[in-house]
């Protein structure tokens, strides 16, 4: 569907992707399973050997869910096109198989999700692919670090666990005046939250999983691209056959739906529980970019059009024994890997253990949040209880 271009993200994520006319008035498109396509001539069947055909061709190819999907992010993001695959460790480590060849050279954030860089060490690495890692804080100090070879700098922006915000404008450019190309992980903000075509990313990936699926029951990686990058990405992803359950894709786009209202709510209850936390005699330093006063602040100010409900938190020296107390008996906070969801999470961290270009250093334990749509009184609360079990 079109749009003008006076329309607001939050009505372009309600209708992206989506004409219910194609499906006699139903308002979600439906869940297409299918695996064989058959063709009315041979000359269709043909056309589609040649990559020539209008129509279906195969379940691999991208049914009906699977391409509203891909259509509504590319839109709202403001990318050329979008690619599903299964998972979101899929959609980080794919641009870096599609766009890499033997010989070249990547840059890689050292804040970056932990498994894309274990796939990074075990990987491309294997593929004669050279690896480096940099401060995510270089800004336009990149050039410092950029090679005759490099073909890509992979930005993550806030980072993972620390929440270093990248300048991505600045990193672009230097990276497009070497022949470079930017992907970033754009996970935590979501396209809502971060135009990344308008700040010269070419390939934004994103874990769906997250807050598009936003229900904590689907597993789903997103690929926005542009027109320079598309077609070796497309290339892989038909070649590969990743193309992911059209179930998933539907819960996935049901879930975008109200991806600007759920956005809305995290942020406002995580901001409000950041400027409670900032306060806590236990607590040395909050991670939140979108809290006045926090590391990034500025560039997050800047750059972003909102926050989502995720940040860390450090705290004062204490004991594992006494973090354990008030992890261990939390009510409304769980304690699990992913995040994204209706419900709030809180886990312990370890960034030191992740990083090789830069040290990190704090003053006590990490731990990690994630503001679900729980009341905010009540995850005081419960945070309240936690530090008085902590401190007993």
């Amino acid at each position: 569907m079109s749009h003008r271009p006076h329309d607001h993200s939050a009505t372009r994520v309600v209708h992206a992707g989506r004409d219910p006319r194609r499906f006699l008035g139903v308002v979600n498109t439906p869940v297409f399973r299918a695996s064989t396509i058959l063709f009315p001539t041979l000359a269709d069947l043909e056309r589609a050997s040649r990559g020539e055909y209008d129509g279906l061709t195969y379940g691999l190819h991208g049914l009906p869910t699977v391409r509203d999907l891909q259509a509504a992010l590319a839109e709202i993001e403001g990318g050329d096109a979008a690619l599903m695959v299964p998972s979101g460790l899929a959609a980080t480590t794919f641009p870096l198989l599609a766009l890499a060849n033997p010989g070249d050279h990547v840059l890689v954030t050292d804040s970056v999700y932990g498994p894309t860089r274990r796939f990074c060490e075990n990987h491309l690495r294997r593929l004669g692919i050279e690896v480096d890692y940099y401060d995510p804080l270089i800004g336009s100090g990149i050039e410092r670090v950029l090679k005759p070879n490099t073909r890509i700098v992979f930005t993550e922006s806030p980072g993972s666990l620390t929440f270093e915000v990248q300048d991505l404008r600045a990193i672009s450019d230097a990276a497009h005046a070497r022949g470079a190309v930017v992907v970033l992980d754009n996970t935590w903000a979501t396209p809502l939250g971060f135009r990344s075509f308008d700040h010269g990313v070419d390939v934004s990936v994103h874990a769906a999983t997250k807050y598009i699926g936003g229900h904590s029951d689907v597993l789903l990686g997103a690929i926005v691209a542009n027109a320079r990058t598309f077609p070796a990405l497309s290339r892989l992803w038909t070649d590969t056959g990743v193309t992911p359950s059209p179930d998933d894709c539907f819960l996935a786009l049901r879930g975008l739906r109200t991806l600007a209202v759920r956005l809305e709510r995290h942020q406002a209850s995580a901001l409000r529980i950041a400027q409670w936390l900032k306060a806590r005699p236990e607590v040395d330093e909050v991670l939140y970019p979108a809290l006045p006063g926090a590391r990034g602040h500025e560039i997050w100010k800047r750059d972003f059009a909102m926050a989502s409900g995720l940040f860390g938190v450090v705290l004062k020296p204490v004991a594992t024994s006494r973090l354990a107390a008030m992890l261990d008996g939390m009510r409304l906070f769980g304690m699990g890997w992913s995040w994204g969801g209706f419900e709030s999470l809180m886990i312990p961290t370890w960034p030191e253990r992740v990083r090789s270009a830069t040290r990190w250093q704090s003053a006590g334990p990490c731990v990690r949040l994630h503001i679900g749509l729980e009341d905010a009184d009540d995850l005081i609360a419960d945070l309240a209880d936690g530090f008085a079990r902590m401190s007993a």
